[in-house]
């Protein structure tokens, strides 16, 4: 790492922390079913909570106004307590968008005025700040769908916007990776290993995508066995009937969306312990040999923690723990093909 890119580097990976910690609250805005709660979207005004008992009342009776609570919240007793607390995940979420926003501007235009960034960095600096701006339009694109006629986000939606900020994560890290290890050494590049960890993230980012499903679907409150669904069968057969035709049962039915997530978590498992296996027939330096070895621990960290939530009817605090070891697994991946690459 050249000293010079130091200050560069702590703001990248503070920008990670931040995405990190907007992708928990989103989990926890998506478990606890807080992420209809706010019913538009302005960049200044929503900036803080109503800050006194009318304005509350205000947002409150707008929120009246849409389905969830129409639908669902009006046959609970949802008062307005109940509305402050759903309210404040939202707001929460959102706030931490607009801090993100600010990190990453303002010390990307400081770097610019000190000539701190060369002109590879700035292009996928540009890159991540256009990154950011579609990402905040992606999560008003998803409460847009839960505020019309049904009460709940659509899956598709949620997916996206949960896997582009994975996305994001994973290559704001990369970038700071690049700045890291300056140093391009081609004789350590493995090309068999590369194209192997290659194919063990896309499978991992289509394993986050139905991940995103699972959750836009509550499809983990069903089949709550392992290894086999419900009623001791692999493939259960309401995952052929739950739509018409079998490409829709696999991207919308409850079931066939459980089982692709479920028996595709083994396809992981098998490319990442492949990539294991293979990397013991060549000579690997620290960074590589140590990304792998940590790659392997995390993918069955994820493995177990999805089969307990699973097995316990997603509960927040599993629920949640199991997406935030989505991430450092997603990490892990990032960091390990970045060393096998460069």
């Amino acid at each position: 790492m050249k000293r010079e890119n130091k200050s560069v580097i702590i703001w990248l990976l503070s920008g990670c922390f931040l995405l990190f910690l907007m992708v928990v609250v989103g989990g926890i805005t998506r478990l606890t079913n807080s992420g209809l709660s706010m019913t538009d979207w302005h960049l200044v005004t929503d900036t803080f909570p109503p800050m006194s008992e009318a304005k509350w009342n205000e947002a409150f009776e707008q929120y009246k106004k849409f389905p969830e609570y129409q639908k669902i919240n009006i046959h609970n007793d949802f008062q307005l307590s109940d509305y402050k607390m759903i309210y404040f995940w939202e707001w929460f979420h959102r706030f931490i968008g607009r801090i993100i926003g600010l990190v990453f501007f303002i010390p990307f235009v400081y770097f610019l005025i000190k000539k701190k960034l060369d002109s590879s960095t700035i292009k996928k600096c540009i890159v991540l700040l256009a990154m950011g701006g579609f990402q905040g339009f992606l999560g008003w694109f998803m409460v847009r769908s839960g505020l019309i006629d049904n009460p709940d986000v659509s899956h598709f939606r949620l997916s996206l916007h949960l896997t582009f900020a994975f996305v994001t994560f994973a290559y704001t890290l990369w970038v700071a990776l690049d700045l890291i290890y300056p140093e391009r050494n081609r004789i350590t590049i493995n090309i068999t290993l590369r194209n192997i960890a290659r194919i063990a993230l896309v499978f991992l980012l289509i394993q986050i995508i139905y991940g995103g499903f699972v959750a836009g679907l509550n499809a983990g409150l069903i089949h709550n066995h392992w290894p086999l669904m419900s009623d001791g069968e692999f493939i259960h057969d309401s995952v052929f009937i739950e739509q018409p035709t079998l490409i829709k049962n696999l991207i919308e039915g409850k079931s066939g969306v459980q089982f692709v997530h479920r028996t595709f978590a083994y396809v992981v498992v098998a490319i990442i312990l492949f990539l294991y296996f293979k990397s013991t027939q060549f000579a690997l330096n620290k960074t590589q040999s140590t990304g792998i070895k940590i790659l392997v621990v995390f993918v069955f960290l994820q493995f177990i923690l999805g089969v307990f939530t699973l097995l316990y009817h997603v509960p927040i605090a599993l629920g949640l723990i199991h997406q935030i070891m989505a991430f450092f697994l997603l990490s892990a991946m990032t960091y390990t093909l970045h060393r096998l690459s460069k």
